[in-house]
């Protein structure tokens, strides 16, 4: 049989280049005249050299009684110098000595100061910046105390009992009257910290209170759709409906429908763009406030946020934009983008200071983590020593733990025998001494972030969901890493996290951020804060999807529209003005299926219906049906089941490249080996000694993850922290990711487009993956399709479960029951019910070439490769004399074969 390495090859894994951001373009700068010698020290004993008269000599110092006899020296030597708490640098930047200005930078170290080499290029201009940024921040003229305005001053009468206070501050006085008094789009730009939630909120009530329509929010991630929801709880209280939508919340169509407001993710907001159902719940949408709308230059999310801002960009569009967003180099430019106005502010409550500690390059991960690590405990240390409470942020949630237990040992918690894989223990270590733990699936995360509010615990370590978002503000922020699981981090992330220092929540005047460094990278990390995040297009890589996109909700029906709609892209906008890309994703889509073209004309295919439906990256959906075409048709069900197991977990960027923690690849490698069978798992097969630890290939997790669930359902039927040695939390990510695309295969057995072992084979995994804690076994895919059938959203998820247990009970095996009365927990009216019955293949007869007794569907007959299709009205034939094999599938979901597939998955097989 042709092998899965032989026929495809994963994606490509993200970038991972290890010296930090660069610039698109140099910069062009003049040379540095000036006598100049600038000194950033953490050295009491600092020596200045001879410099000549007229220089510029300024040093930047820690606080503190140990420099106070510096301090004097350099006020006596006539040399300016300003003192900054939690001072961490040393830096020389001069031009005395040297024919260019020149930059010398020493690794940041507690014993000693080891030097690295004079640099003479722009590194040095940079350098220069940014330690002027500082010295300006830190000067003694003191800002005058800015008052706040009474929301009265501003805002409607009727308005103000929504609003969280009864002031508005200097960024929003500054934001009111552009939101209030007009109706064209607007960027709003503020530090982080400067209250940009209240803008968007007076954005949404002048549309639901002022104009009588509906509002949505985006925000860029699931976790800030519960804390937006939160702050918007006493508006609900107030009569106005906001309803709140993520990929962790069903949703009710007719409460959608209803509301005032939908606080949503920007998938899960395209997701109800392309949901015929809510059409007209869309036309009657006034403002679309968009936090973080800098995202739109992040490689993930952006090209998404693009494509739908793309639609509503113009002054003539029903749809007001508002986008809220942390100062970004270039908000202007996408102001014009949008047609409407940029509103700026640099007002911020409180004082920034910015620092890059330097460790050593290394090329192994181990020492490189262990070294990010101990710089983190120490400025920990140093912070918490003079009363303040700091963020550790970490790339990874085993980093978030290791961090967490080094700070938690070095404030004198028990941690001798504490494994980061044992929580339990972890946690209690950790709270023991004053420090939380925040991510995902931490299941300490509330405790964590309400004791981390009310000053119990002075210390959290969390990965990029608090940075993004949720209101956990600190007087220090720690970045660990400059990498985010396999990504390098971006500017904008850093910039987030750096915006949790010193915010007025946590009764902070003023903050301090360090982003650790290698040497390697820091100079160009320096360079980037500098600059600022500029924010770039990153649709080119995913444009067929969004073209398909917008052919399905009938934007584009002809190809000079398609390259009418890319006028309308931040891409294009930024002077990328060549239509060619947009023909070829054209071109693409219909190669592939997703799109027929009918003279000038083009057409969503079923195919591209299916696709754009469950949101399925166009180029990644052809990759694996092009791999599915190629493998030989299997003849038994393991084959089967581990066959598309590993292409999916190949061929799917987010599973192929999930992460697998050094501690967990020999556990990973035994999973493998023994093909997820729970009882080959013995010490006996365990992979461990030389070799077990190196770098897992593609798709090894999620492999693992999908074949335990497929061969050993009975181990999540408990909950348990870890499952044979894997953490839940690293197993169900790429679990939850999986069904999304295992159902498309699925739903490809009534539009013909894979082979029908392929989506018989997926149907019954997509199920069984999904409700893996009911511990559903081979041949289960049926039964739940009908428990789903019968519990329609938002119901699914508590109704299901019910369903399935109240059919097992009675030993029922698959949906073939012959009752025509709903059964108790039923959802559906009897109405809705018969048609339910009449769209199953119960009672169809087939054969290799025919069926008869099926209502209404396709018949798909095979030999090999060589398949014949054809739709079914009761019954139907084909003619393919040498078929050895058929099946058929319901527009429904419902499906009958036969050979082994109706062997093993008509049915649960007891």
């Amino acid at each position: 049989m042709t092998t899965v390495s032989a026929i495809v090859q994963p994606p490509p894994p993200s970038r991972r280049g290890g010296q930090g951001p660069t610039r698109a373009v140099p910069l062009v700068r003049a040379a540095e005249r000036r006598l100049l010698h600038w000194c950033k020290t953490t050295d009491p004993a600092l020596r200045l050299p001879d410099l000549p008269e007229g220089t510029d000599a300024r040093v930047l110092l820690p606080t503190g009684e140990a420099f106070d006899a510096l301090r004097t020296r350099l006020t006596d030597a006539g040399v300016a110098h300003r003192s900054v708490r939690h001072w961490i640098e040393d830096e020389v930047i001069t031009t005395i000595g040297v024919d260019a200005l020149t930059v010398t930078t020493a690794l940041t170290a507690r014993a000693r100061r080891d030097w690295g080499g004079p640099t003479a290029d722009e590194r040095a201009h940079d350098a220069r910046d940014a330690f002027e940024a500082v010295w300006d921040a830190h000067g003694p003229a003191d800002v005058p105390e800015v008052e706040h305005v009474p929301a009265a001053d501003l805002v409607p009468a009727k308005w103000l009992d929504y609003l969280p206070f009864p002031t508005l501050n200097p960024a929003q006085a500054h934001a009111a009257p552009a939101v209030l008094g007009s109706s064209e789009h607007l960027v709003i730009t503020a530090p982080t910290g400067a209250g940009k939630t209240v803008v968007g909120m007076l954005a949404a009530l002048r549309a639901i209170l002022g104009e009588r329509r509906k509002a949505a929010w985006l925000v860029p991630q699931r976790s800030l759709t519960d804390e937006l929801d939160r702050e918007l709880a006493t508006w609900r209280g107030k009569g106005l409906r906001v309803e709140r939508l993520s990929g962790e919340y069903l949703t009710d169509i007719e409460r959608v429908r209803a509301a005032d407001l939908w606080v949503a993710t920007t998938e899960k907001f395209e997701a109800i763009c392309r949901a015929s159902s809510l059409q007209t719940a869309l036309a009657e949408v006034g403002c679309l406030v968009v936090d973080e709308i800098h995202l739109l230059g992040a490689p993930e999310r952006g090209p998404l946020l693009e494509a739908l801002l793309a639609r509503v960009r113009g002054a003539d569009s029903p749809v007001r934009i508002v986008g809220l967003s942390a100062t970004v180099s270039n908000a202007d430019e996408i102001a014009s983008w949008l047609q409407g106005s940029l509103v700026s502010t640099t007002w911020r409550p409180t004082r920034l200071t910015w620092q890059l500690p330097q460790i050593p390059a290394t090329s192994d991960r181990t020492t490189d983590g262990l070294l990010r690590m101990r710089t983190a405990v120490e400025l920990t240390r140093r912070v918490t020593g003079d009363g303040g409470s700091v963020l550790v942020f970490c790339g990874t949630k085993p980093n978030v733990r290791t961090t967490a237990l080094a700070i938690a040992g070095s404030r004198g918690a028990d941690t001798s025998g504490v494994h980061i894989d044992d929580t339990d223990r972890l946690h209690r270590a950790c709270a023991s001494v004053g420090v939380g733990l925040h991510y995902k699936d931490w299941d300490h995360k509330r405790e964590a972030e309400q004791r981390f509010r009310d000053r119990d615990w002075d210390v959290l370590v969390a990965t990029t969901t608090v940075a993004a978002g949720v209101n956990l503000p600190a007087r220090a922020v720690v970045v660990r890493d400059t990498r985010v699981g396999l990504d390098d981090i971006d500017v904008a992330t850093v910039l987030q996290m750096f915006g949790r220092a010193g915010r007025v929540g946590a009764g902070e005047r003023e903050g301090w951020a360090y982003l650790v460094t290698s040497e390697l990278e820091r100079a160009n990390w320096q360079a980037a804060l500098v600059d600022g995040y500029t924010v770039h297009s990153q649709i080119h890589d995913s444009l067929p999807d969004h073209v398909l996109a917008e052919v399905v909700q009938g934007r584009i029906t002809t190809l000079p529209e398609a390259e009418q709609w890319w006028l309308r892209t931040l891409s294009h906008h930024q002077g990328d003005e060549d239509t060619e890309p947009v023909t070829e994703a054209v071109d693409f889509l219909v190669q592939h299926g997703y799109l027929a073209l009918d003279g000038p004309k083009v057409a969503v295919t079923e195919l591209g219906l299916l696709t754009a439906r469950l949101m399925v990256g166009t180029r990644v959906g052809a990759q694996l049906r092009a791999a599915l075409s190629r493998v030989e048709v299997p003849t038994d069900p393991d084959t089967a089941e581990d066959l598309l197991i590993h292409l999916v977990s190949l061929l799917v960027p987010d599973l192929a490249h999930a992460p697998v923690a050094e501690p967990q690849r020999p556990v990973v490698a035994t999973v493998l080996k023994a093909g997820g069978h729970r009882d080959r798992i013995r010490p006996s097969t365990a992979v461990s000694g030389l070799g077990s630890s190196v770098a897992s290939a593609p798709g090894d997790l999620a492999r693992a993850a999908l074949l335990l669930v497929a061969h050993s359902p009975e181990l999540f039927t408990r909950p348990g922290r870890t499952i044979v040695g894997l953490p839940a939390s690293t197993l169900f990510p790429v679990l939850d990711q999986a069904p999304r695309h295992l159902a498309w295969l699925a739903a490809q057995g009534f539009t013909r487009t894979v082979h029908p072992w392929v989506a018989v084979i997926a149907a019954d995994l997509a199920r069984r993956v999904r409700w893996r804690r009911l511990g559903p076994t081979r041949g289960a895919g049926r039964l739940l399709w009908m428990c789903e059938q019968m519990a329609p959203p938002p119901h699914t998820d508590e109704d299901v479960p019910r369903l399935w247990q109240a059919a097992r009970s009675r030993g029922l095996t698959a949906p073939d029951w012959p009752q025509v009365t709903p059964p108790r927990g039923c959802r559906l009216d009897q109405p809705d019910y018969a048609a339910l019955l009449r769209d199953r293949t119960t009672g169809a007869v087939l054969t290799p070439t025919s069926v008869t007794g099926l209502t209404s569907g396709v018949l798909v007959a095979w030999s090999d490769h060589k398949a014949v299709d054809t739709t079914v009205a009761e019954q139907a034939t084909v003619d393919h004399p040498t078929a050895t094999d058929s099946a058929i599938f319901t527009r429904r979901g419902d499906y009958r074969a036969t050979g082994f597939l109706a062997e093993h998955y008509h049915a649960l097989r007891e």
